[in-house]
């Protein structure tokens, strides 16, 4: 996947545990977990909203774009 979720790294910035985000946030922990490890589908503009909220940051700071080259050299 090309989008790279960056959740554990604002975690750590703004030194929150999951549990304290969850929290703050109204979702489980094991639904943010999904998210943390880049396995969720989809993400609720207001879910990212209350996050963004939580840890004070811009969806930018949790979400990056990387081009992803196949093999073989294409893209």
């Amino acid at each position: 996947m090309a989008i790279i979720i960056n959740l554990d790294v604002m975690l750590a910035r703004r030194k929150m545990s999951l549990t304290d985000l969850a929290g703050q946030v109204g979702i489980t922990v094991n639904n943010l977990s999904v998210l943390k490890t880049g396995k969720a589908r989809a993400v609720r503009f207001s879910t990212l909203d209350a996050i963004c909220s939580a840890l004070n940051c811009q969806p930018g700071d949790i979400l990056e774009y990387r081009e992803v080259e196949e093999p073989g050299g294409g893209k």
